[in-house]
């Protein structure tokens, strides 16, 4: 059937029975990502099969590692640069329908990741059949790179599964278990991975009957009449997550999918359009630079860290939570701390992680089994790795040290997760500084990704390397800074908290501070962020910076401490909090904030970030971006600290720092750096 045919990514086979199967294995590539070579041999295989007329056809993947991640996001750089988006998505829509318009059976084998193009490959197949593995998931996230799934998906999932379902998919990212793709519609069966070809097989000579309310909800929910009523609906729960001007894509999908109606041909021409015209926005061209930002922390470290048993020294809440993460990821852990009083809390919340995350009781009690309680501390001895997660207090961590490295063995690690002590002072006393290190963790641990690996002057490269391997192990980003205080996030981050609150103080309401961050695009308001961080917390961090930034302690802030009223743990502090909710005054009517309060907030943040850079915290910008990207939430649409700064003007925002400086005092006089960005 294939004989003249040579293919450098795709392997075909005609089996005996009048089954072909297709395995993509690319070949410059470790996993099978969708470039322009892959799809034209996929089209010269579809035409050939058009004309054989073969009993079915089954796709599955040559990688180990899964099915096919999605479409490669540089050649779409690359395309995007060239102009010619529009062109590539037309030519991938038209590859996947003629697969779509085989006569024969066509069936995808789903095993692994099976993301974005790939979800869409399996979707212009007339079966889906994957694995019950836990590595398997089916998504389409291209949402997360401002943009939505453009080789019809966005056409054909609404009417396999529903609009309900298709769209929860589309506009979320999220990424479904087989059992949970069965479960709407998307997948046909469900197999072990050892049966997966032979399933498909099955499935493409005896094909399936879809239920019935499957089929009724694919074909109701897309009715004219009832796009016109769900598309409104749609849109409310998208604005409650995300503004319009920040991220367009869920509302052009939806709006694409509301007027789109009539032949496949039309609809997938209004798709196309949509996406294209997406993909240049400043929103889309940020997003997948931030996921190239991921990218490179990601392969900072490599493999290799050397480490199976970890010890954890606190079990407070970052300790606690860190132990129990790490447990989560496989790891080994035993946790430390003065009595069993102390750890149990600690033991209970790992507990309700461990129910959240494995839903498989056994591999929940392996897990479990994994994290240990070692109020002695004999784990010290055996460990890879010890953290030390407790107060931050210097002579404190400094005597703890001492004890530990009487037992320490000599290729262990030793890291600190603090949050703002120079990491020199803190290995002044060490007797082997070249194996120790800061690794800050964000709170909540289980939810934040980013890792700082903290230098110093006397530390070993390789514990560096080992460390970065380490974050990836357990699936945490990891950016490498200096060991100054307040490293790069909290540096950065607390003069705009420091500003929000003295803002506050000056009878500027929580509710109109926290409005002008989240319409700038950030998570969380500063107000409430304070307060879920804690105003402890927030006070701690800032009188260690204030010296070194010259920054004030706002005013009230230490009698808020001083009544107790530390934010969100006790019920209040800037709010009052109910049902772990922060409870916001309603502003007073006809309220108008200062026209400068954006500017007070954001603009600390940018100042502090450019000195950030010019000192070296970070080796470069794209670091820079990334670390406060994951480390902070800051609005990824802008593509981080110095990339936004860089799209507004350097010149033009020093010049608002002058100005602010004048009205509001010497904190807003712009640091040293602006220039070099300037020019």
């Amino acid at each position: 059937m294939f004989d003249g045919l040579r293919f450098t990514h795709w392997q075909p086979e005609l089996r005996p029975d009048g089954i072909v199967v297709l395995t993509l294995d690319r070949a410059d590539q470790h996993v099978n990502a969708l470039s322009q070579a892959v799809l034209d041999e996929l089209d010269r295989l579809v035409e050939r099969i058009a004309i054989e007329k073969p009993a079915g056809v089954v796709i599955r993947s040559g990688k180990a590692a899964g099915f096919i991640p999605g479409a490669d996001i540089r050649e779409f750089q690359e395309f995007d640069s060239k102009g010619t988006v529009l062109d590539a998505i037309r030519r991938g829509q038209q590859v996947f329908q003629k697969l779509a318009e085989l006569p024969c059976p066509t069936v995808a084998a789903i095993h692994g990741h099976c993301m974005g193009g790939g979800t869409e490959l399996s979707l212009a197949c007339r079966y889906r059949v994957a694995s019950n593995h836990d590595s398997t998931r089916i998504g389409l996230p291209e949402v997360k790179l401002g943009i939505y799934p453009g080789w019809g998906g966005s056409v054909r999932l609404p009417k396999l599964v529903g609009a309900p379902a298709a769209f929860d998919m589309m506009l979320t990212g999220r990424a479904l278990s087989a059992k949970a793709a069965q479960a709407i519609g998307l997948v046909d069966r469900v197999t072990e991975p050892a049966l997966l070809l032979d399933a498909a097989i099955e499935l493409a000579r005896r094909g399936t009957t879809r239920p019935f309310r499957q089929r009724f909800m694919g074909w109701a929910t897309n009715l004219w009449p009832v796009r016109q009523i769900l598309a409104p609906m749609l849109v409310r729960q998208v604005a409650r997550k995300a503004r319009k001007e920040h991220y367009p894509a869920p509302y052009a999908l939806i709006d694409t999918w509301r007027r789109s109606g009539g032949p496949i041909e039309a609809r997938l021409k209004a798709e196309a359009r949509s996406v294209a015209k997406l993909a240049q926005t400043p929103t889309a061209r940020n997003l997948i630079r931030v996921f190239f930002l991921q990218e490179r922390l990601k392969g900072l470290g490599g493999k290799e860290h050397g480490i199976s048993r970890v010890h954890v020294v606190g079990a407070g809440v970052m300790g606690g939570d860190i132990a129990a993460w790490c447990a989560l990821k496989g790891f080994e852990v035993t946790l430390q701390d003065r009595g069993m009083e102390y750890v149990q809390p600690a033991l209970a919340r790992a507990d309700k992680l461990f129910e959240k995350r494995v839903k498989d009781e056994s591999k929940r009690e392996q897990t479990r089994a994994r994290l240990r309680p070692d109020v002695e501390g004999a784990g010290v001895a055996e460990a890879d790795l010890v953290i030390e997660a407790i107060f931050e207090n210097l002579d404190a961590k400094r005597a703890l040290y001492a004890r530990l490295e009487e037992t320490l063995r000599p290729e262990a690690l030793l890291v600190s997760n603090t949050s703002s002590i120079p990491l020199a002072e803190l290995r002044a006393e060490l007797r082997h500084p070249a194996r120790f290190a800061g690794l800050h963790y964000f709170n909540p641990v289980a939810m934040m990704p980013l890792v700082e690996i903290v230098r110093h002057d006397a530390m070993d490269p390789a514990t560096e390397r080992r460390l970065a391997a380490f974050c990836r192990a357990i699936d945490k980003l990891p950016v490498p800074v200096a060991g100054t205080p307040g490293f790069l996030v909290n540096r950065i981050l607390m003069p705009y908290l420091l500003e929000a609150i003295t803002c506050y103080s000056e009878g500027i309401p929580g509710a109109a501070i926290d409005q002008a961050a989240l319409k700038f695009g950030m998570p969380m308001g500063p107000i409430e962020l304070a307060d879920t961080v804690g105003l402890d917390v927030a006070a701690s961090v800032g009188r260690i910076l204030a010296d070194f930034l010259k920054l004030p302690i706002p005013p009230g802030l230490e009698s808020k401490l001083e009544s107790g009223k530390r934010g969100r743990k006790d019920g209040e502090g800037l709010y009052k909090w109910e049902n772990g909710k922060a409870v916001k005054p309603p502003l007073p009517k006809g309220y108008e904030a200062p026209e400068d309060l954006t500017d007070r907030l954001i603009l600390p943040l940018l100042n502090e970030a450019v000195a950030c850079l010019h000192e070296g915290v970070v080796a470069d910008a794209d670091l820079l971006d990334a670390g406060v990207i994951f480390g902070t939430g800051f609005a990824p649409f802008r593509g981080g600290p110095i990339a936004h700064i860089r799209a507004t003007g350097p010149g033009k925002l020093k010049a608002r720092l002058e100005q602010l400086s004048v009205r509001h005092g010497e904190r807003f006089l712009p640091r040293p750096g602006w220039d070099a960005l300037t020019g």
